[in-house]
């Protein structure tokens, strides 16, 4: 079970709901919308009443909100309750079935990652984003999560799956029973990470998978770095797409065609 968070925390959250709400023009409608919910759940949403944690997050991801800490105010502390098969072992070890892999073994992957792979729906344009990975000490793993994408709503979180025997880990989300493989090498010394994606993308009135390769680059700050949808008038685009080339070029990750 999960505690019960005081009043004063979920009306804090509530606040920092509406306020961003404001910030961004939205209506509930349109929040409703752009958080692929109904518009009563947003109405009960802002009158505190029960939502379940990913229609809190869809909310964060649209209103660009810390989706941590909105969750914390929201729901309180997590309780450490559950089975240790899932939860592994003191809140060190990750669960078997992600890799068993410990906290201190996979400290260097704690951080943020410039995270570049092609736009699905344009042609020869690039989309680059931030992509933070945090230690969960409640279900022992490393979590992900997806920021400052130029398509908000579609952003992913997600845990890192780390084969004991494998030069490759894997960042795996479900959403509302939708699941989105990432699979890149290990990280190096430079803080790079490369592979390919393999997730589903709109194509007219319908969603097809579609894969990719994918660079994620450990960086201390973003202020400097390009973000959003990169075209190839942008100065940096030429710069982005040779780290995707480098992916393939130099064998993480190989597109099989007919």
């Amino acid at each position: 079970m999960k505690p019960k968070p005081s009043s004063k925390e979920r009306d804090a959250a509530i606040q920092s709901i509406r306020t961003a709400m404001v910030e961004k023009k939205l209506t509930q409608a349109e929040l409703a919308d752009a958080a692929d919910c109904h518009e009563k759940t947003i109405q009960n949403l802002l009158h505190g009443k029960p939502v379940r944690e990913q229609t809190l997050f869809d909310v964060a991801m649209v209103l660009g909100l810390d989706y941590q800490r909105l969750k914390e105010s929201w729901f309180g502390s997590m309780s450490t309750s559950q089975p240790m098969e899932l939860k592994g072992e003191g809140g060190v070890v990750a669960p078997v079935y992600m890799g068993a892999y410990t906290r201190a073994a996979v400290d260097h992957y704690i951080g943020s990652y410039l995270t570049v792979r092609p736009a699905f729906a344009k042609q020869d344009a690039i989309v680059a984003y931030r992509t933070d990975i945090v230690w969960d000490p409640e279900w022992p793993s490393l979590l992900f999560e997806e920021r400052e994408r130029p398509d908000a709503p579609f952003s992913h979180r997600g845990r890192l799956y780390v084969p004991a025997s494998s030069m490759y880990i894997h960042l795996v989300s479900l959403t509302k029973g939708a699941m989105r493989m990432v699979l890149v090498s290990q990280i190096d010394q430079t803080g790079e990470m490369r592979g390919l994606i393999t997730t589903l993308n709109k194509q007219r009135a319908m969603f097809v998978p579609v894969s990719s390769p994918i660079v994620y680059l450990k960086r201390q700050e973003f202020k400097s770095l390009a973000l959003g949808e990169i075209t190839p008038k942008h100065p940096e685009y030429n710069i982005y797409k040779a780290y995707l080339e480098t992916a393939l070029d130099e064998g993480y990750a190989r597109l099989v065609g007919p």
